[in-house]
């Protein structure tokens, strides 16, 4: 190998590294809202540090890479998607803390019934699984893998649009149950978001891969 391709090789690690810190933290805020445990969150909002501190360390990285060896065709189109796909991971991780900040905050537990109902878990799962399987996209440069995530995020919009009047309904049974119901719609709009991030991600692996730039174009365009 290269001394290019081996700094390319490092760095590649090094996103997926951080890839799984940043699934990590979500599964950790997860468990945490299940099990009401603030320990468990502060350990999440702790480890944020650590994911701040690898963006960071990845964009540097990138950028001694860029002066050192002056990439050119796939491995220009590699790191400048390895930019934008950090930065995504690092609002990921963000989305994670804000999870975990809202259980330490709470003085109720997050009742299993009104997780269900308003389809929070369902969403929260489906929303790790996207990320993972941006994770085996990115890794394998799989990018009809990739292309699938634009399709699967439509599911975590609908349970975000239906949002509002699951809600409703569990304030309807139990008017005591306020606070709980809005932390639950404001972790549906976090997990939203997710969603969000990792069509963006999709957008770069594809991009690197086969050189074609999908943001701003058109639905089919993307699914083509």
């Amino acid at each position: 190998m290269t001394p290019l391709e081996n700094e390319i090789a490092k760095l590649k690690t090094e996103l997926v590294s951080m890839w799984i810190l940043v699934q990590s933290q979500l599964n950790k805020a997860k468990e945490s809202m299940i099990q009401y445990d603030k320990d468990l969150a502060r350990e999440v909002l702790v480890k944020e540090k650590r994911v701040n501190s690898m963006e960071l360390k990845i964009d540097r990285d990138c950028e001694d890479i860029f002066a050192l060896h002056c990439p050119v065709a796939v491995d220009l189109r590699f790191l400048l998607a390895a930019l934008k796909i950090n930065t995504n991971l690092e609002r990921i991780g963000d989305i994670a803390a804000g999870v975990a900040k809202y259980v330490v905050s709470s003085t109720v537990n997050f009742e299993m019934e009104a997780l269900e109902s308003t389809s929070l878990l369902r969403m929260y799962d489906e929303a790790v699984n996207i990320l993972t399987d941006a994770r085996t996209a990115f890794e394998k440069e799989d990018t009809m893998l990739a292309r699938s995530i634009f399709k699967r995020d439509e599911v975590l919009d609908s349970i975000n649009d239906a949002g509002p009047a699951a809600i409703a309904d569990v304030i309807k049974a139990d008017a005591n149950s306020l606070p709980e119901a809005l932390y639950i719609l404001s972790i549906m709009r976090k997990l939203e978001r997710i969603g969000d991030h990792s069509k963006n991600i999709a957008e770069e692996i594809i991009f690197y891969v086969e050189a074609k730039i999908l943001k701003h174009s058109g639905k089919e365009n993307k699914l083509s």
